[in-house]
């Protein structure tokens, strides 16, 4: 199944951060933050102006973007285990650009 978000909703797979402390400790799922940090799937064609012309969003499909942490709605595709944000374009804070 492929999802075609509408006007400024941006489709984000959060990435996960590793599970273990500095010092080796294994954390449990309840114990770990929530990620604020993913990679877009994909891209609305982005909110209406008053002239209702689409304004074209600043967001690219393969950015790693920053988001806040209890931003947008959780969903999962077909059954499976994978879990997708639908984020609005002003959730996201900021884009990671490689130096």
């Amino acid at each position: 199944m492929k999802l075609r978000p509408l006007s400024d909703r941006i489709v984000v797979k959060p990435i996960e951060r590793e599970a273990k402390t500095a010092s080796g400790i294994i954390l449990p799922e309840s114990a770990r933050e929530k990620p604020q940090e993913g990679e877009v799937i994909a891209v609305g064609p982005g909110a209406r102006n008053e002239k209702g012309e689409h304004m074209p969003l600043d967001i690219r499909v393969g950015d790693i973007v920053l988001y806040a942490k209890y931003a947008g709605t959780e969903v999962k595709l077909n059954g499976t285990e994978e879990k997708l944000l639908i984020l609005r374009e002003s959730d996201i804070l900021a884009v990671v650009e490689e130096e």
